[in-house]
């Protein structure tokens, strides 16, 4: 499936940011020097296709991947999107909400002979284990080095030597000190996906939608003096938490929607900081002295809205000092969304969002539309 002649020869796992342009290897030189194009720049080449994404580089394939495993609810909800078949794996099913997809017509992914391989400790074996049934990993390699102790650069490098390439950048965060290289966005992200598996229309029709929807948002957005405040954390524990990982409301992917509906990020104006960058915490004594209007509270994605009040919310109403909160006395505390999004699971969280805080109460988004795309219907 992949050009080994290619792939091997990436420098970029060890340099963890190199990478060389389409332009330069989508043609080569011909002996007097002329560049001859083999046909890489729009993937209708005989001999293949090339993308090219950082940290990873350009890859060429002769065809287009069937077969793939991919990091969590980011690169594994594009890839729906794009029509293709559900992961074979994915580091944590439980990081992968496949009940947004409950508000899709006809659509359903089902996780449960879904592999999760950081179940345990993430193990080359496992990945070279793997390799053998997938034509690609759609994961950033340096995320994986970058969070664990137990992995280098040469492990990415010997499950590669399998004939498997990795093809994916880590950008639903922007607090890891070790990404030092472009951060994408979730469409330029969802771009680079559509051109690994050859699916260029349903990513422009997704597109197409998205910014019907953002101009639909704009009606809803308040200005913004009337815009609420809001802390992003993750309780824990988890059901009657009495200590939260802040996140500051940056650039990556995961904040998407709330940057979307234009919320004032109640931690932006406070020494803290993200929990990806310094592992903080974050009492209900701090908290109360920062005081956000909103609380929007990660890692609740599983519960439904009853069961989130019934657990969490019903644990603050009667703490102490949680009670003190404007945000629990004003009923104003949501589950947060989760850390990994894409193109369909952020028209799902938008929506929630703009319901949770401006009261928003019709459809935002066309789900016949999305289930048209999806199904290839054009």
């Amino acid at each position: 499936m992949v050009a080994r002649s290619t792939w091997t020869r990436r420098q970029i796992l060890a340099t963890s940011a190199a990478v060389t342009s389409v332009g330069t290897l989508a043609g080569c030189m011909s002996d007097d020097g002329i560049s001859i194009d083999d046909g890489a720049n729009d993937g209708t080449s005989s001999d293949g296709y090339s993308v090219t994404m950082e940290p990873v580089g350009t890859l060429e394939f002769d065809a287009v991947p069937e077969r793939w495993a991919a990091n969590n609810g980011s690169w594994a909800d594009m890839g729906i999107a794009l029509g293709q078949e559900p992961p074979e794996a994915v580091y944590l099913t439980d990081r992968y909400h496949t009940q947004y997809y409950d508000e899709i017509p006809g659509l359903s992914v089902d996780k449960s002979d879904m592999d999760a391989l950081w179940g345990g400790e993430l193990s080359q074996e496992e990945f070279m284990s793997l390799s053998e049934d997938v034509d690609v990993f759609v994961m950033d390699p340096n995320f994986i080095v970058g969070r664990t102790d137990h992995w280098d650069h040469d492990d990415i490098a010997t499950i590669e030597a399998t004939g498997t390439p990795f093809f994916g950048n880590s950008s639903f965060s922007r607090g890891y000190e070790w990404h030092d290289y472009d951060y994408l966005t979730l469409y330029e992200a969802f771009e680079s996906l559509a051109e690994l598996f050859q699916e260029r229309e349903r990513y422009e029709a997704f597109e197409a939608l998205h910014a019907e929807f953002q101009n639909d948002l704009e009606e809803i957005v308040p200005p913004e003096a009337d815009r609420p405040s809001v802390a992003i954390m993750w309780p824990q524990p988890t059901n009657e938490p009495e200590e939260f990982s802040p996140y500051l409301i940056d650039e990556g992917t995961s904040f998407k929607q709330w940057r979307d509906l234009g919320v004032e990020d109640a931690f932006a104006t406070t020494d803290l900081e993200d929990f990806h960058a310094g592992r903080n915490r974050v009492d209900y004594e701090l908290l109360l002295e920062i005081d956000p209007d909103v609380l929007l509270l990660r890692a609740n994605e599983d519960k439904s809205v009853d069961d989130f009040r019934d657990t969490v919310v019903s644990h603050m109403q009667s703490h102490n000092v949680a009670s003190q909160l404007t945000a629990v006395q004003n009923d104003d505390v949501y589950r947060g969304g989760p850390l990994y999004q894409g193109p369909i699971a952020n028209l799902v969280l938008t929506e929630r969002g703009a319901q949770q805080l401006y009261d928003a109460d019709e459809a935002l988004f066309d789900r016949e539309r999305v289930a048209d795309i999806v199904a290839g219907d054009l």
